[in-house]
């Protein structure tokens, strides 16, 4: 196999790389070794065992997003102010590496006011615009913490990133709520849920515990909990984020099954949405960032 570059997405709890030949993808590999789990001295390593079948005599080239480039990770890629361009600065070079590889960690973005930062997301930003060169409007990349992100003429201008993934998990993992939430899914429970709270967010924290006294009291489904918890704190995003969507030309960037859950919300209201593949945006992404490390070589 003629490896000619890697790309590798290194988030906080996984590691995914793909053996790249130009922009087709040869051989792919992944493991949970992801930044939280690592020292900064372990990163190489961690990337060498998983990767090293693909190497040969000549170094190759290596071009990461993610965490990796965090205070913790295995290079600080400093963020880049918006509005800016989604990848706009040269990946930062890994010093001292082995010398089968040259690794280079592609910076995030950043926003003073009000605060907020991202890794990763900027990659894929930049993969979904590099086919669509004069799109305007706002992409949303769902996950553990939600990115809604307004671009202009090729430029990020500006994010707000919502904790919505994590606080599913929490709450119907390690609250009250864990004894009643199950797994499945009610597409009407859902529904319900997000419109409910999209019209009244202030009452969110009052329709969670809801959910258990439904459970205790009415013997509701674990699955109808599940859809109704996830619709809530949907619905609640939304009702924040309203400037974003209403209105507004709509990416959706992320795994396909939550991708489908945050369409399916945004279509109630009314709101026309696109979906991409978040693998296919992380690969073109990474493929414009090795192209501006090969430029300045």
């Amino acid at each position: 196999m003629n490896t000619e570059w890697i790309a590798v997405d290194w988030g906080t709890s996984h590691l995914r790389a793909w053996a790249m030949q130009g922009d087709t993808v040869l051989d792919h590999a992944q493991c949970d070794r992801g930044m939280a789990t690592l020292r900064r001295d372990q990163f190489q390593d961690a990337l060498l065992t998983l990767v090293q079948g693909w190497l040969g005599a000549a170094p190759v080239d290596v071009i990461a997003c993610g965490m990796v480039g965090a205070r913790q990770g295995w290079v600080e890629a400093p963020y880049v102010a918006v509005p800016a361009k989604p990848i706009s600065t040269v990946p930062v070079r890994v010093p001292g590496t082995d010398p089968r590889i040259r690794a280079f960690v592609v910076p995030g973005l950043k926003q003073d006011d009000p605060a907020d930062v991202m890794r990763g997301e900027e990659t894929q930003i930049a993969g979904y615009l590099s086919t669509r060169p004069h799109w305007d409007g706002v992409i949303c990349l769902p996950g553990t913490h939600t990115k809604w992100v307004q671009v202009s003429a090729g430029e990020v201008v500006s994010f707000r990133t919502f904790m919505t993934g994590e606080l599913f998990d929490l709450l119907g993992q390690h609250s009250v709520l864990k004894h009643s939430v199950g797994e499945g899914w009610d597409d009407d429970a859902f529904a319900t849920a997000v419109a409910d709270t999209l019209s009244k967010p202030e009452q969110l924290a009052g329709r969670l515990f809801g959910l258990r006294a439904a459970d205790l009291l009415q013997g509701q489904d674990p699955a109808t909990a599940r859809a109704r918890l996830s619709g809530a704190l949907i619905g609640a995003e939304l009702a924040a984020t309203r400037p974003y969507w209403l209105g507004q030309q709509l990416a959706i960037i992320g795994a396909e099954a939550l991708s489908n859950i945050y369409a399916t919300a945004l279509q109630q209201q009314g709101a026309f949405v696109e979906t991409a593949d978040a693998t296919q945006a992380t690969l073109a992404g990474l493929l414009l960032a090795r192209t501006l490390t090969r430029q300045t070589a």
